[in-house]
């Protein structure tokens, strides 16, 4: 006898359909699984025997042949276990073949029947939508990720007796239904709010513009500045997910396994804060079997990087890529894989080892060559890529005691939402330029044209403050963010002069 049934398994951030092709012979009893599976996947043999042995079924003494196709890609994972085990059924005419050829099973199955919750339901529920998959089957914990999306039905079960009761009609389940609009109500609910901050007033404009025009941000200040408080409340302040980019964002979560398994969706943007201790491959994405890294999971979100020096500097050079490109790309000799990595990088340091070399209350006691060193841990092609440094000074007693609140982060998101929107339009004709942060030297001299009067000016600052060539053009694109907050169609000199006080580690301060 031989039977098929469909399940599926993720590539990169996207699934595709495997078929599961039961044979069954009379012959001495055997279980083989083909079609490059891997450990887990071979190992689903025990599981599957158990689960069908406890589910009340006698488990038939033959030879059973399963081949996942497509053979030639590597299958990994344990949520094969149903769709196999309901291609023994069907072989056996234990259960009905009415729903398999337009359904899509998935599920780990525990040795006593139960199904357990699965990595990547919600891109393997977009590609049977794509497909003409009529319904998906799988553990109930993973059902409300997957019925986010439209046009198919979804069926949460949670053994697998329920699934067999349901393929032969004998009982009704309802479907799952995910109300998109409910999840989305509550997306202005971030724990951490910018009226929660006394004092640092300068970061927080700074932090807004950054935020405005998607600019990568430094911070540089002493030990207990605020610099990890102050990073922590810039998703607050971003403007809403989309949907479409929600889904996105939520798809590389849930290949990954880190969807909460409460959640359907994620609605806030995402903060990642890995140790600096971490390695390229965990921050970037890879393995033998490519995985996203920290880049990916931070997508439409804020990577914050504390203590930025203290990275090993291979680390911090593999970011170059991803901030350059919104993507990362993970190459093998079998494989090569994409994942999205379009996020904010904040990031925050102290200004020499000790901490206290811009402290005008505490004594460095970093010799000039030790500070020299530990600025030098960030290449200048990294810096490239970091449009706004800022100094983060020491909170005065008098501000930390003050009993009045700052200004609210959904007040500050208001203005950031409005200079995101005057860039959209302007940006609307151009492909991969949607906020000022994206714009390339073509689009700063279209767009960043300045008069007489602020030409003299940044003259006079590249020349007096020693800025860098590097400075120029973030300079330029900055100061088109801060005119847009303002809703001013040119750049005048006041925004030159804002802007030019975010390029704090080009001025000559740092290079002695």
């Amino acid at each position: 006898m031989l039977s098929k049934t469909l399940t599926s398994a993720t590539y990169g951030i996207d699934a595709y359909l495997v078929e599961v092709e039961t044979h069954v012979e009379k012959q001495i009893p055997g279980f083989i699984i083909v079609g490059l599976p891997d450990n887990a996947v071979r190992e689903s043999r025990e599981r599957v025997i158990a689960a069908i042995k406890n589910s009340n079924i006698k488990f038939p003494l033959k030879k059973f042949t399963i081949n996942l196709a497509p053979a030639d890609i590597k299958k990994e994972g344990s949520s094969f276990d149903l769709a196999i085990a309901i291609g023994i059924l069907a072989a056996e005419e234990l259960v009905s073949d009415k729903f398999l050829a337009d359904s899509v099973f998935l599920g780990e199955l525990s040795l006593d029947g139960t199904l357990r919750h699965i990595k990547g339901a919600l891109p393997i529920a977009v590609e049977s939508k794509k497909k003409g998959i009529k319904r998906i089957i799988l553990p109930k914990e993973s059902a409300n990720e997957a019925a986010i999306v439209d046009g198919i039905d979804v069926y949460g079960f949670e053994t697998l007796t329920e699934v067999i009761s349901f393929l032969n009609e004998d009982s009704n389940p309802e479907k799952i239904y995910t109300d998109k609009n409910d999840l989305f109500s509550s997306i202005n609910s971030y724990l951490h709010d910018f009226s929660d901050v006394k004092g640092q007033e300068n970061v927080k404009r700074a932090l807004e513009v950054a935020a405005a025009g998607a600019h990568n941000i430094l911070m540089i200040g002493p030990p207990g500045s605020g610099k990890t408080m102050l990073a922590k409340r810039l998703p607050s302040i971003l403007p809403p997910l989309t949907f479409d980019e929600a889904l996105e964002t939520t798809k590389i979560h849930s290949i990954a396994g880190i969807l909460p398994k409460h959640k359907a969706i994620i609605t806030e943007r995402p903060f990642r804060s890995p140790h600096h201790t971490v390695s390229d491959a965990a921050l970037v994405g890879g393995g033998s079997f490519p995985k996203p890294g920290e880049v990916s999971f931070a997508h439409f979100g804020v990577l914050f990087l504390d203590e930025l020096p203290e990275f090993k500097k291979n680390v911090l050079e593999v970011l170059r890529q991803p901030l350059e490109d919104a993507r990362v790309t993970v190459s093998r000799s079998k494989l090569s894989l994409e994942f999205p990595a379009n996020f904010m990088l904040a990031a925050a340091m102290n200004p020499c080892p000790c901490g206290f070399y811009t402290d005008p209350n505490k004594e460095c006691t970093c010799a000039p060559p030790q500070i020299q060193r530990y600025m030098s841990k960030i290449s200048g092609p990294l810096l490239d890529r970091i449009d706004i440094h800022i100094e983060v000074p020491a909170v005065k007693y008098k501000e930390l005691s003050s009993k009045s609140f700052g200004e609210k982060s959904e007040d500050i998101r208001k203005r950031v939402i409005n200079a995101r929107q005057v860039q959209l339009d302007r940006f609307k004709e151009y492909k991969n330029v949607f906020n000022n942060g994206d714009m390339g030297s073509k689009e700063v001299r279209t767009f960043c044209k300045l008069d007489e009067q602020g030409e003299e000016l940044l003259k006079m600052a590249m020349t007096k403050l020693g800025l860098s060539a590097r400075a120029y053009d973030r300079i330029l694109k900055v100061s088109r963010t801060i005119a847009d907050l303002e809703h001013a169609e040119n750049i005048l000199p006041q925004h030159i002069s804002e802007a030019i006080q975010y390029r704090s580690l080009d001025r000559e301060l740092w290079k002695h």
